[in-house]
């Protein structure tokens, strides 16, 4: 049995589809360094040394869509496409977990 369809992304500019898959790769990196769900000291330290690099990544992509003219964030169109990624389930590693029952 195959897995249910997504549904589609919305209509996004080259741009904007850049912002979201370099913010994306910003929040899961961060959800690995995130100490209050981290294991091993190893997999935040890489996190963290790889988030500088994604972090330029997604500040260009802003510069792009600054430069071209795309002065005004569509956040209702960009929501829609963060959901259709996985964008909730992804950013809630960034928060801080319920506590845990001794």
């Amino acid at each position: 049995m195959l897995p249910p369809e997504l549904p589609p992304l919305p209509a996004l500019t080259h741009a904007e589809a850049e912002l979201i898959d370099r913010y994306l790769e910003v929040v899961d990196l961060v959800g690995r360094i995130n100490p209050a769900r981290a294991e091993h000291t190893y997999g935040g330290l890489r996190a963290a040394q790889a988030l500088v690099g994604r972090a330029t990544a997604l500040r260009d992509a802003l510069t792009l869509m600054h430069q071209r003219g795309e002065s005004e964030v569509h956040a209702a169109t960009l929501a829609r496409a963060l959901r259709v990624l996985d964008g909730e389930r992804r950013a809630r590693r960034v928060g801080v977990p319920p506590p845990t029952r001794p």
